[in-house]
Protein backbone atom coordinates (compact mmCIF):
# COMPACT_ATOMS: atom_id res chain seq x y z
CA UNK A 1 0.00 0.00 0.00
CA UNK A 2 3.37 2.16 0.93
CA UNK A 3 4.72 1.50 -2.11
CA UNK A 4 1.65 2.12 -4.28
CA UNK A 5 1.09 5.53 -2.33
CA UNK A 6 4.58 6.29 -3.44
CA UNK A 7 4.08 5.61 -7.29
CA UNK A 8 0.97 7.69 -7.35
CA UNK A 9 2.52 10.79 -5.09
CA UNK A 10 6.43 10.71 -7.72
CA UNK A 11 4.03 10.24 -10.46
CA UNK A 12 2.21 13.20 -9.56
CA UNK A 13 5.38 15.26 -8.44
CA UNK A 14 6.82 14.51 -12.47
CA UNK A 15 3.42 15.38 -14.38
CA UNK A 16 3.14 18.67 -12.41
CA UNK A 17 6.86 19.76 -13.16
CA UNK A 18 6.78 18.69 -17.13
CA UNK A 19 3.24 20.74 -17.01
CA UNK A 20 4.91 24.13 -15.19
CA UNK A 21 7.72 23.43 -17.56
CA UNK A 22 5.46 23.20 -20.91
CA UNK A 23 3.39 26.47 -19.44
CA UNK A 24 6.45 28.24 -19.20
CA UNK A 25 7.45 27.18 -22.34
CA UNK A 26 4.07 27.82 -24.17
CA UNK A 27 2.62 31.11 -22.57
CA UNK A 28 2.34 33.99 -24.54
CA UNK A 29 3.59 36.87 -22.71
CA UNK A 30 0.81 39.78 -23.81
CA UNK A 31 -1.72 40.10 -26.34
CA UNK A 32 -1.69 43.88 -27.61
CA UNK A 33 -0.28 46.50 -26.36
CA UNK A 34 -1.39 49.39 -23.56
CA UNK A 35 0.20 52.91 -23.07
CA UNK A 36 3.43 51.85 -21.50
CA UNK A 37 4.30 48.76 -23.84
CA UNK A 38 3.51 45.37 -24.09
CA UNK A 39 1.10 44.28 -21.46
CA UNK A 40 3.18 41.05 -19.69
CA UNK A 41 0.22 39.80 -18.33
CA UNK A 42 -2.88 39.91 -20.44
CA UNK A 43 -2.17 36.08 -21.56
CA UNK A 44 -3.82 35.22 -17.76
CA UNK A 45 -6.86 36.55 -18.65
CA UNK A 46 -7.17 35.27 -22.30
CA UNK A 47 -6.34 32.21 -20.61
CA UNK A 48 -9.54 31.33 -18.62
CA UNK A 49 -11.40 32.95 -21.03
CA UNK A 50 -13.36 31.27 -23.96
CA UNK A 51 -12.54 31.87 -27.22
CA UNK A 52 -13.44 31.07 -31.14
CA UNK A 53 -10.21 29.40 -31.86
CA UNK A 54 -8.27 26.70 -29.68
CA UNK A 55 -4.65 28.33 -29.04
CA UNK A 56 -2.11 26.29 -27.78
CA UNK A 57 1.28 28.86 -28.38
CA UNK A 58 3.14 31.05 -30.00
CA UNK A 59 6.76 30.40 -30.84
CA UNK A 60 7.68 33.78 -32.62
CA UNK A 61 5.52 34.57 -34.96
CA UNK A 62 3.99 31.66 -35.23
CA UNK A 63 0.95 30.80 -33.89
CA UNK A 64 0.03 26.86 -32.79
CA UNK A 65 -4.05 26.48 -32.76
CA UNK A 66 -6.87 24.68 -33.93
CA UNK A 67 -9.83 26.96 -35.96
CA UNK A 68 -13.04 26.31 -34.27
CA UNK A 69 -16.73 26.14 -36.58
CA UNK A 70 -18.02 29.71 -35.91
CA UNK A 71 -22.27 29.61 -36.37
CA UNK A 72 -24.39 32.35 -36.92
CA UNK A 73 -27.79 32.61 -36.99
CA UNK A 74 -29.40 35.75 -38.84
CA UNK A 75 -32.64 37.47 -38.10
CA UNK A 76 -34.48 37.19 -41.68
CA UNK A 77 -31.11 34.82 -43.19
CA UNK A 78 -31.17 31.68 -40.73
CA UNK A 79 -27.20 29.91 -40.00
CA UNK A 80 -23.96 31.19 -41.67
CA UNK A 81 -21.43 29.02 -41.20
CA UNK A 82 -17.69 29.83 -40.84
CA UNK A 83 -14.14 28.75 -39.45
CA UNK A 84 -12.29 30.86 -36.96
CA UNK A 85 -9.47 31.45 -39.25
CA UNK A 86 -11.54 32.75 -41.49
CA UNK A 87 -11.49 36.49 -39.39
CA UNK A 88 -7.72 36.24 -39.14
CA UNK A 89 -5.09 36.79 -41.67
CA UNK A 90 -1.90 35.33 -42.13
CA UNK A 91 -0.25 37.62 -39.36
CA UNK A 92 -2.98 36.42 -37.24
CA UNK A 93 -4.85 39.81 -36.67
CA UNK A 94 -8.51 40.05 -37.17
CA UNK A 95 -10.02 40.58 -40.36
CA UNK A 96 -14.16 41.00 -41.06
CA UNK A 97 -15.95 38.59 -42.60
CA UNK A 98 -19.25 39.41 -44.60
CA UNK A 99 -19.66 41.99 -41.84
CA UNK A 100 -18.53 40.24 -38.86
CA UNK A 101 -15.38 40.29 -36.84
CA UNK A 102 -14.31 38.23 -33.57
CA UNK A 103 -13.01 41.24 -30.96
CA UNK A 104 -10.11 41.73 -28.85
CA UNK A 105 -12.37 40.02 -25.92
CA UNK A 106 -13.29 37.25 -28.72
CA UNK A 107 -16.61 38.15 -28.66
CA UNK A 108 -18.23 38.01 -32.19
CA UNK A 109 -19.64 41.63 -33.10
CA UNK A 110 -21.39 42.84 -36.35
CA UNK A 111 -20.35 46.27 -38.34
CA UNK A 112 -24.39 46.54 -38.31
CA UNK A 113 -25.45 47.02 -34.92
CA UNK A 114 -29.04 47.01 -35.42
CA UNK A 115 -28.36 43.32 -36.91
CA UNK A 116 -30.20 40.64 -34.69
CA UNK A 117 -28.31 37.25 -34.56
CA UNK A 118 -27.19 34.68 -32.08
CA UNK A 119 -23.48 33.36 -32.06
CA UNK A 120 -24.18 29.36 -31.50
CA UNK A 121 -20.57 28.65 -31.97
CA UNK A 122 -18.34 25.31 -31.21
CA UNK A 123 -16.20 27.63 -29.06
CA UNK A 124 -13.38 26.17 -26.87
CA UNK A 125 -15.07 25.35 -23.94
CA UNK A 126 -18.24 23.95 -26.17
CA UNK A 127 -15.43 21.82 -28.00
CA UNK A 128 -14.26 20.64 -24.11
CA UNK A 129 -17.74 20.01 -23.03
CA UNK A 130 -17.78 17.22 -26.10
CA UNK A 131 -14.37 15.67 -25.51
CA UNK A 132 -15.20 15.27 -21.66
CA UNK A 133 -18.59 14.17 -22.14
CA UNK A 134 -17.28 11.53 -24.62
CA UNK A 135 -14.84 10.77 -22.25
CA UNK A 136 -17.00 10.46 -19.59
CA UNK A 137 -19.14 7.86 -22.35
CA UNK A 138 -16.51 6.05 -22.94
CA UNK A 139 -15.20 4.88 -19.46
CA UNK A 140 -18.38 4.22 -17.18
CA UNK A 141 -19.86 2.73 -20.48
CA UNK A 142 -16.39 0.52 -20.95
CA UNK A 143 -17.01 -0.33 -17.03
CA UNK A 144 -20.82 -0.87 -17.29
CA UNK A 145 -20.03 -3.15 -19.87
CA UNK A 146 -17.84 -5.12 -17.83
CA UNK A 147 -19.77 -5.51 -14.84
CA UNK A 148 -22.61 -7.45 -17.16
CA UNK A 149 -20.34 -9.83 -18.10
CA UNK A 150 -19.17 -10.63 -14.81
CA UNK A 151 -21.13 -9.16 -11.73
CA UNK A 152 -19.03 -10.56 -8.70
CA UNK A 153 -15.59 -10.55 -10.46
CA UNK A 154 -12.23 -8.80 -9.31
CA UNK A 155 -12.12 -4.99 -10.60
CA UNK A 156 -9.58 -4.65 -13.08
CA UNK A 157 -8.51 -1.71 -15.06
CA UNK A 158 -10.30 1.48 -14.93
CA UNK A 159 -13.00 -0.15 -12.38
CA UNK A 160 -10.26 -0.73 -9.86
CA UNK A 161 -9.78 3.01 -10.29
CA UNK A 162 -13.92 4.40 -10.09
CA UNK A 163 -15.44 1.63 -8.09
CA UNK A 164 -13.93 2.92 -4.67
CA UNK A 165 -15.21 6.63 -5.33
CA UNK A 166 -18.29 5.48 -6.79
CA UNK A 167 -18.94 3.59 -3.40
CA UNK A 168 -17.68 6.89 -1.39
CA UNK A 169 -19.98 8.58 -3.02
CA UNK A 170 -22.62 6.29 -2.17
CA UNK A 171 -21.69 4.99 1.26
CA UNK A 172 -20.87 8.97 2.38
CA UNK A 173 -22.45 11.30 0.51
CA UNK A 174 -25.58 9.74 -1.08
CA UNK A 175 -27.16 7.53 1.82
CA UNK A 176 -25.72 9.43 5.28
CA UNK A 177 -27.37 13.18 3.93
CA UNK A 178 -30.86 11.90 1.32
CA UNK A 179 -31.58 8.53 4.22
CA UNK A 180 -31.66 5.05 3.36
CA UNK A 181 -34.01 4.20 0.65
CA UNK A 182 -34.61 7.56 -0.54
CA UNK A 183 -30.64 7.87 -1.95
CA UNK A 184 -30.80 5.41 -4.88
CA UNK A 185 -33.22 7.70 -7.21
CA UNK A 186 -30.30 10.52 -7.04
CA UNK A 187 -27.42 8.53 -7.38
CA UNK A 188 -27.64 8.92 -11.41
CA UNK A 189 -26.92 12.89 -10.70
CA UNK A 190 -24.92 12.78 -7.92
CA UNK A 191 -22.47 10.75 -9.52
CA UNK A 192 -22.61 12.60 -13.07
CA UNK A 193 -21.64 15.60 -11.59
CA UNK A 194 -19.03 14.98 -9.70
CA UNK A 195 -17.29 13.01 -12.71
CA UNK A 196 -18.42 15.43 -15.18
CA UNK A 197 -16.51 18.51 -12.48
CA UNK A 198 -13.86 16.20 -11.87
CA UNK A 199 -13.05 15.46 -15.39
CA UNK A 200 -13.30 19.12 -16.36
CA UNK A 201 -11.37 20.51 -13.47
CA UNK A 202 -8.20 18.07 -14.13
CA UNK A 203 -8.45 18.80 -18.06
CA UNK A 204 -8.47 22.57 -17.16
CA UNK A 205 -4.79 21.57 -15.70
CA UNK A 206 -3.65 20.88 -18.99
CA UNK A 207 -1.60 23.45 -20.76
CA UNK A 208 -3.96 25.10 -23.53
CA UNK A 209 -6.95 23.36 -21.77
CA UNK A 210 -10.19 25.32 -21.55
CA UNK A 211 -11.71 26.70 -18.52
CA UNK A 212 -15.02 25.17 -18.47
CA UNK A 213 -15.68 24.84 -14.62
CA UNK A 214 -14.44 28.15 -14.34
CA UNK A 215 -16.96 29.52 -16.51
CA UNK A 216 -19.94 30.98 -14.89
CA UNK A 217 -22.39 29.75 -17.50
CA UNK A 218 -21.20 25.82 -16.94
CA UNK A 219 -21.70 25.83 -12.99
CA UNK A 220 -25.16 28.05 -13.63
CA UNK A 221 -26.63 25.40 -15.56
CA UNK A 222 -25.29 22.40 -12.58
CA UNK A 223 -26.75 24.82 -10.05
CA UNK A 224 -29.39 24.70 -11.91
CA UNK A 225 -29.73 21.35 -12.31
CA UNK A 226 -29.33 20.96 -8.34
CA UNK A 227 -32.57 23.57 -7.98
CA UNK A 228 -34.87 21.95 -10.15
CA UNK A 229 -34.14 18.64 -9.13
CA UNK A 230 -34.79 19.18 -5.27
CA UNK A 231 -37.71 22.01 -6.16
CA UNK A 232 -39.87 18.87 -7.48
CA UNK A 233 -38.33 16.35 -5.22
CA UNK A 234 -39.44 18.39 -2.74
CA UNK A 235 -42.50 16.83 -0.04
CA UNK A 236 -45.27 18.98 1.40
CA UNK A 237 -43.43 18.91 4.63
CA UNK A 238 -40.47 20.82 2.51
CA UNK A 239 -42.64 23.10 1.63
CA UNK A 240 -44.91 23.55 4.47
CA UNK A 241 -41.48 24.58 6.31
CA UNK A 242 -40.72 27.23 3.80
CA UNK A 243 -44.23 29.05 3.66
CA UNK A 244 -45.43 27.92 7.15
CA UNK A 245 -42.85 27.15 9.58
CA UNK A 246 -43.42 25.29 12.86
CA UNK A 247 -42.32 26.58 15.74
CA UNK A 248 -42.26 30.11 14.44
CA UNK A 249 -44.54 33.31 16.15
CA UNK A 250 -47.48 33.93 13.94
CA UNK A 251 -46.90 37.78 13.44
CA UNK A 252 -43.36 36.37 11.86
CA UNK A 253 -45.56 34.85 9.61
CA UNK A 254 -48.90 36.89 9.36
CA UNK A 255 -49.98 39.77 8.26
CA UNK A 256 -46.30 40.22 6.81
CA UNK A 257 -44.93 36.94 5.41
CA UNK A 258 -41.32 37.97 6.73
CA UNK A 259 -40.41 34.85 8.09
CA UNK A 260 -41.65 32.83 4.49
CA UNK A 261 -39.97 35.44 2.73
CA UNK A 262 -36.42 34.88 4.10
CA UNK A 263 -37.01 30.98 3.64
CA UNK A 264 -37.84 31.65 -0.06
CA UNK A 265 -34.76 33.45 -0.47
CA UNK A 266 -33.01 30.44 1.07
CA UNK A 267 -34.14 28.65 -1.70
CA UNK A 268 -33.06 31.17 -4.22
CA UNK A 269 -29.31 31.35 -2.73
CA UNK A 270 -28.08 27.81 -2.46
CA UNK A 271 -27.91 27.10 -6.04
CA UNK A 272 -26.25 30.61 -6.45
CA UNK A 273 -23.71 29.59 -3.79
CA UNK A 274 -23.08 26.25 -5.84
CA UNK A 275 -22.47 28.39 -8.90
CA UNK A 276 -20.18 31.18 -7.46
CA UNK A 277 -17.95 28.95 -5.43
CA UNK A 278 -17.17 26.25 -7.92
CA UNK A 279 -16.87 29.50 -10.55
CA UNK A 280 -14.68 31.06 -8.08
CA UNK A 281 -12.33 28.32 -6.94
CA UNK A 282 -11.35 26.58 -10.19
CA UNK A 283 -11.09 30.41 -11.98
CA UNK A 284 -8.43 31.62 -8.70
CA UNK A 285 -6.70 28.80 -8.79
CA UNK A 286 -6.21 29.24 -13.03
CA UNK A 287 -5.26 32.86 -12.13
CA UNK A 288 -2.83 32.25 -9.84
CA UNK A 289 -0.74 29.26 -11.69
CA UNK A 290 -0.80 32.19 -14.90
CA UNK A 291 0.45 34.64 -12.31
CA UNK A 292 3.49 32.45 -11.34
CA UNK A 293 4.50 31.95 -15.27
CA UNK A 294 3.72 35.77 -15.61
CA UNK A 295 6.44 36.49 -13.01
CA UNK A 296 8.99 35.17 -15.93
CA UNK A 297 7.85 38.13 -18.35
CA UNK A 298 7.33 40.82 -15.93
CA UNK A 299 10.95 40.66 -14.38
CA UNK A 300 12.72 39.58 -17.04
CA UNK A 301 15.30 37.82 -15.47
CA UNK A 302 16.60 34.34 -15.20
CA UNK A 303 16.79 34.59 -11.69
CA UNK A 304 13.04 34.24 -11.33
CA UNK A 305 12.16 31.39 -13.55
CA UNK A 306 13.72 28.65 -10.72
CA UNK A 307 10.63 30.91 -8.00
CA UNK A 308 7.99 30.77 -10.70
CA UNK A 309 8.38 26.97 -11.14
CA UNK A 310 8.76 25.62 -7.46
CA UNK A 311 5.70 27.85 -7.22
CA UNK A 312 3.87 26.98 -10.08
CA UNK A 313 4.82 23.28 -9.22
CA UNK A 314 2.92 23.96 -5.51
CA UNK A 315 -0.06 25.31 -6.98
CA UNK A 316 -0.51 22.66 -9.35
CA UNK A 317 -0.07 20.11 -6.55
CA UNK A 318 -2.37 21.65 -4.72
CA UNK A 319 -4.77 22.55 -7.90
CA UNK A 320 -5.09 18.73 -8.39
CA UNK A 321 -6.53 18.21 -4.75
CA UNK A 322 -8.50 21.07 -5.25
CA UNK A 323 -10.20 19.25 -8.32
CA UNK A 324 -11.32 16.76 -6.14
CA UNK A 325 -12.40 18.94 -3.49
CA UNK A 326 -14.52 21.39 -6.00
CA UNK A 327 -16.30 17.80 -7.07
CA UNK A 328 -17.11 16.61 -3.48
CA UNK A 329 -17.94 19.69 -1.99
CA UNK A 330 -20.80 20.56 -5.28
CA UNK A 331 -22.02 16.56 -4.62
CA UNK A 332 -22.07 16.85 -0.81
CA UNK A 333 -23.81 20.10 -1.24
CA UNK A 334 -26.51 18.80 -3.88
CA UNK A 335 -26.89 15.47 -1.54
CA UNK A 336 -27.98 18.11 1.62
CA UNK A 337 -30.44 19.71 -0.65
CA UNK A 338 -31.76 16.60 -1.73
CA UNK A 339 -31.94 15.23 1.96
CA UNK A 340 -33.83 18.40 2.63
CA UNK A 341 -36.59 18.61 0.39
CA UNK A 342 -37.21 14.49 0.77
CA UNK A 343 -37.25 14.48 4.63
CA UNK A 344 -40.34 13.61 6.52
CA UNK A 345 -40.90 15.58 9.65
CA UNK A 346 -42.86 14.14 12.64
CA UNK A 347 -44.34 17.54 14.23
CA UNK A 348 -46.91 15.83 16.44
CA UNK A 349 -44.60 12.89 17.21
CA UNK A 350 -42.06 15.64 18.11
CA UNK A 351 -44.94 18.24 20.00
CA UNK A 352 -46.57 15.14 21.82
CA UNK A 353 -42.73 13.59 23.34
CA UNK A 354 -41.80 17.48 24.63
CA UNK A 355 -45.77 17.52 26.56
CA UNK A 356 -44.40 14.66 28.44
CA UNK A 357 -41.25 15.17 28.75
CA UNK A 358 -40.19 16.29 32.73
CA UNK A 359 -40.07 19.87 33.07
Amino acid sequence: MNNFLGRKIYNSLIFSILLVLFSLLVARPGYGADEEGENKTAFIMHHIQDAHEWHFATIGHTHISIPLPVIIFESGYGLRFYMSSDFVDEHHEGIEKDGYYINEHGHLMSKDESLSFYDISITKNVATLFISVTLLFLIFLTMGKRYKQNPLGTPKGVQSVFEPIIIFIRDEIARPNIGEGKYEKFMPYLLSVFFFIWFNNLLGLLPGAANLTGNISVTLTLALFTFVITTFAGTKDYWKHIFNTPGVPWWLKFPVPLMPLVEFIGILTKPFSLMVRLFANITAGHIIIMSLIALVFIFESVYVGPISILFGLFMNMVELLVAFIQAFVFTLLSAIYFGLAVEEHHHEEHKEKLENSPA
